[in-house]
């Protein structure tokens, strides 16, 4: 190390001390880290190939679908362009408002029982004295794997009026048989049970992960205030999970109004086309009757709708965050 004079016009000498090698990278000192050109390939791959999926099942579809709701295309033969004569005979269509009048029923009541059932199971299995939570959280998440069609089946075999094992208890306790799938409003009610236990379980995952992140001071101090547990509810966990709830009810709504496949095994949409949804509309229509240019319009006016119903859910969001 060496001392160096340093003089000013107007200022006694100074001395400044110098190190050797100062200013200058030495070996130790961290460089900043170079991306391998081999780790941007594989990204670029990845991000390729996620999109070419995309465009294959999401993108390619749905323009085949746009095209074809202006043709008399019916799944074979010349592809005939009728401009918007489907959407005219949409709009004349009484089987058609039928069928979205009863999938807005449909959702008007199931949404409501799924979410406030999946509600209900997460604040049980999110409290702190309740034993066995892990396990019951298994059981209660199973239906979630279940394939809808397999769920379907199980409901049909529950429900059947002649082997079901429903009737069957109430027979064996004196009672009668109950018409499950003859009557139109007890085969919708058995639909709605169906749909609930089925999407219940991933709901009940997202209220749990948001009855986490409420904090537990609030309840605390609440409770030295003298509130009860149906006050915290309302007063603390109802405001705290908000924004899930809603994300939950716009899921759910979107979920139900597009059902196919557990409705299908449960009942087809009976009795006869009374239970009918737009979905099962849509399918009839472009598969057993061979209309896929008239079943392709149905679709994109189901599009239109949900892209409105989840327009309104997300307007209502944003406000009442705003509050």
């Amino acid at each position: 190390m060496t001392v160096q004079p340093l003089v000013t016009p107007s200022s006694p000498p100074e001395t400044v001390l110098t190190v050797p090698g100062a200013g200058r990278g030495s070996k130790g000192s961290r460089k900043r880290p170079v991306r391998r050109p081999r780790y941007v390939v594989s990204t670029v791959l990845l991000t390729v190939g996620v999109a070419i999926l995309f465009a294959l099942f999401f993108v390619w579809p749905g323009a085949l679908g746009v095209m074809y709701s202006f043709t008399s295309y019916r799944g074979f033969g010349d592809i005939e362009f009728v401009g918007l004569d489907n959407y005219t005979a949409l709009a004349q269509d009484p089987v058609f408002y039928a069928a979205v009048g009863r999938t807005l029923v449909y959702a008007l009541f199931s949404v409501p029982f799924a979410c406030g059932l999946s509600l209900l199971m997460a604040v049980a299995l999110n409290n702190a004295r309740a034993k066995g939570k892990i396990g019951a959280r298994i059981i209660f998440f199973l239906p979630w794997l279940v394939s809808p069609i397999v769920a379907g089946v199980i409901w049909r075999w529950m429900f059947g009026e002649s082997f079901g094992f429903v009737n069957f208890a109430i027979t064996s306790l004196g009672g009668g048989a109950v018409p499950w799938s003859s009557n139109a409003d007890l085969s919708l009610f058995v639909v709605i049970l169906a749909s609930a236990w089925g999407g219940a379980a991933f709901n009940m995952l997202l209220f749990i992960a948001a009855l986490n992140n409420v904090p537990v001071s609030q309840y605390e101090a609440a409770e030295l205030d003298g509130a009860n547990p149906w006050q915290r509810f309302v007063s603390i966990t109802l405001p705290g999970i908000a924004p899930t709830t809603l994300l939950v009810v716009l899921l759910s709504t979107l979920g139900h109004m597009k059902e196919f496949a557990m409705i299908q095994a449960l009942n087809n949409g009976g009795p006869g086309t009374e239970n009918q949804l737009i979905v099962q509309y849509i399918f009839q229509t472009g598969f057993a009757q061979s209309n896929v240019g008239y079943a392709s319009a149905a679709s994109m006016v189901l599009l239109v709708i949900l892209l409105i119903v989840a327009g309104i859910q997300l307007a209502i969001s944003k406000r009442s965050q705003a509050w």
